[in-house]
Formats: structure tokens, C-alpha cells, sequence
């Protein structure tokens, strides 16, 4: 296990090796059951959130960061995040 007070890394730790999955939160629609079950192809559905507004990048329930989607440089249609703000895991948010 590492020690941070020896300076040894997280490279010591095989944990930092085990990939985890993060969800990346655009925004929300609460529809009724009724207009959803009218969706079909092509079907519009408002978010709570404009495309410019910020993304919440999420481990499971837990909110890590917030961000702007961006298109991946030398990729043409491949989206990732560009970080805006992250929290502080250890103090909290």
C-alpha cells in the first residue's frame, strides 16, 4: 500500500490498475408515462438543460466533476469532456 508520507505513488497500489465506468450526465426530461409511451422514431425530447451548459460526470451516484462536451482532436464525431471543475475527493466537493 502506498505512504504518502514516503512519497511512494499510487503506482505501488494495484487497485489504481482496475478500470471503472464514469456517466456522463447531460441533462434530465420527466415526461408523463402517456407522452412517453407516444415516442417513437425521431421523437424530440426536451432536456432541463441548454447545449452549452455544463456536463456532471458521475462514478456511480457520486458526482467526481463537471465539464463541456468537446469533439476529440483528429477524431471527426468523437465526443469527449474537457474538465471545467473537479472535485476534491478526499475534503469533498
Amino acid at each position: 500500500m502506498s505512504d504518502p508520507a514516503t512519497g511512494a505513488g499510487p503506482s505501488a497500489n494495484p487497485f489504481t490498475q482496475v478500470p471503472i465506468e464514469i456517466t456522463i450526465s447531460v441533462g434530465r426530461a420527466r415526461p408523463l408515462v402517456r407522452d412517453l409511451l407516444r415516442l417513437q422514431r425521431d421523437a424530440v425530447l426536451p432536456l432541463d438543460r441548454r447545449v452549452d451548459d455544463p456536463v456532471e460526470l458521475y462514478v456511480g451516484d457520486k458526482l467526481i466533476a463537471r465539464g463541456e462536451l468537446t469533439e476529440v482532436e483528429g477524431e471527426e464525431g468523437q465526443l469527449a469532456v474537457r474538465l471545467t471543475e473537479v472535485a476534491d475527493l478526499q475534503n469533498g466537493l
